[in-house]
């Protein structure tokens, strides 16, 4: 019985080994139930014939392929090869009972299915292992404090453990979609021609997908609807989002005029051939290259759910790229972003330069709320609040050494806020004040 937590590495699932080794077992297996079912004339001495001798090269499959134009008929004969290799001349060849009642389909998409959910299996570890640093590093920096931005321009302050909390979450969204992608994938069909077990019981069916964790789909025709195949592609679309969303953020941070945090920088890397200051995010921008193919890919499998009548193989040979590239791609993505961020260099000294670069424009949410809790409507609060912040803003953007926001906001004399109410406003920690809620809802997130 196939492992699928010896599959280590991502590669390894959606090599022609992997898939013929599972292709086999089924084969096996349905020889088992058929023999223990008592089903036909195969004997429980066939089926362990048949186990026991049952075997595959992939170099012959390869080979037999050539002529026959068919793998499936091509893997059968090599697998029969190996089986009756040793049966006695005049002895019946136990290798007959292989694919009994059986068509492709039963053999392939169940294999595929297996597949799909060792691909998986990794995929939510790489979640599970990524969710926990980011949650980890939210803490770390829970009291770091930041300037928020919106549109790319600064906002209000927050701390720079939001962002790995924000980031924990969607992760913990993304092993959710994960989840259920992988149980909507986990099913088997060996059902016949075009569905109607016209040559094969049901129980051989419950009885292989039973032994291979998978259930058995309700009603398949020659196939296993595509629906399946196009949540679990969807689900991996949207897990690039998310990293291609982590990885744009450590771009925009690690711009010259921002560099509040940075990618690592290894000893001996080099950033560019002709400028060698440079220390550019490849890392995190070569994530957001592979996003776009794991996205676009998720466009193919939409495509393939709609089929001739009971089946066509229309979906077929697209979904052999789509579906081994868009897993191997999104497990180096993970791989990439779990170094990044478990090793992101961050510069405290500059989110809090950052944050007062605007001269405390970033404090005119709380002048407005001051200013109208003096009476005054917030239309004439508005005003006061936008001409004094517009003043400062030309003046930064002019690169002029003028007054700060505050220091316009006490020479205007419709700006009636004493001094105690502004030292209060121009406090950055009393944005915080309620911030702990996040961190508390932050504490209980578990992604085992």
């Amino acid at each position: 019985m196939i492992d699928r937590y010896t599959r280590k590495e991502m590669g390894v699932i959606w090599s022609l080994e992997n898939k013929f080794s599972i292709w086999k077992e089924i084969e096996v297996l349905a020889c088992e139930a058929q023999a223990e079912l008592a089903l036909t004339g195969i004997t429980k001495e066939d089926a362990a014939w048949i186990r026991a001798h049952a075997d595959f090269s992939v170099e012959r499959i390869n080979e037999i392929e050539k002529v026959t134009n068919h793998d499936v008929i091509a893997f059968t004969t090599c697998m029969a090869e190996h089986i009756d290799a040793l049966v006695p001349a005049g002895q019946e060849k136990p290798s007959r009972w292989v694919h009994y009642g059986m068509t492709s389909s039963d053999l392939g998409d169940t294999a595929l299915s297996f597949q799909v959910t060792q691909a998986i299996d990794i995929i939510l570890a790489d979640i599970i292992q990524l969710g926990e640093t980011c949650k980890r590093r939210a803490f770390e920096f829970q009291d770091t404090l930041c300037v928020g931005r919106t549109h790319g321009i600064h906002a209000e302050p927050m701390t720079f453990g939001m962002k790995f909390g924000s980031w924990a979450w969607a992760l913990k969204r993304a092993q959710t979609r994960m989840e259920e992608a992988r149980s909507v994938a986990a099913v088997g069909a060996i059902s016949g021609a075009v569905g109607t077990y016209s040559s094969i019981e049901p129980a051989v069916e419950n009885f292989v997908c039973e032994k291979l964790g998978l259930s058995a789909d309700p009603l398949s025709t020659q196939v296993l609807a595509r629906d399946r195949h196009a949540q679990v592609m969807a689900a991996l679309a949207v897990a690039a989002s998310t990293l291609e969303s982590i990885a744009m953020q450590v771009r925009l941070m690690q711009q010259s005029d921002v560099v509040e945090a940075e990618e690592p920088f290894t000893k001996g890397q080099k950033g560019s051939s002709a400028m060698p200051h440079k220390r550019n995010p490849i890392t995190a921008e070569r994530m957001c290259g592979l996003a776009r193919v794991v996205k676009s890919n998720a466009q193919t499998a939409f495509d393939n759910v709609a089929l001739w009548y009971e089946r066509d193989i229309s979906h077929s040979g697209a979904e052999r790229v789509v579906l081994s590239d868009s897993f191997i791609a999104l497990d180096y993505m993970f791989s990439k972003m779990q170094w990044m961020l478990d090793g992101l260099l961050t510069y405290p000294s500059k989110m809090e330069h950052n944050l007062h670069r605007t001269r405390g424009l970033i404090f005119s949410s709380k002048v407005l709320l001051a200013l109208v809790d003096t009476g005054i409507s917030r239309e004439e609060a508005y005003a006061i609040v936008q001409r004094n912040a517009m003043r400062v803003w030309e003046d930064i953007q002019n690169a002029v050494e003028g007054p700060s926001y505050r220091e316009c906001l006490e020479a205007d004399p419709q700006a009636k806020l004493d001094a105690a109410v502004l030292d209060k406003i121009f406090d950055p920690r009393d944005f915080l004040s309620r911030i702990d809620v996040v961190f508390e809802r932050l504490e209980k997130l578990e992604f085992l």
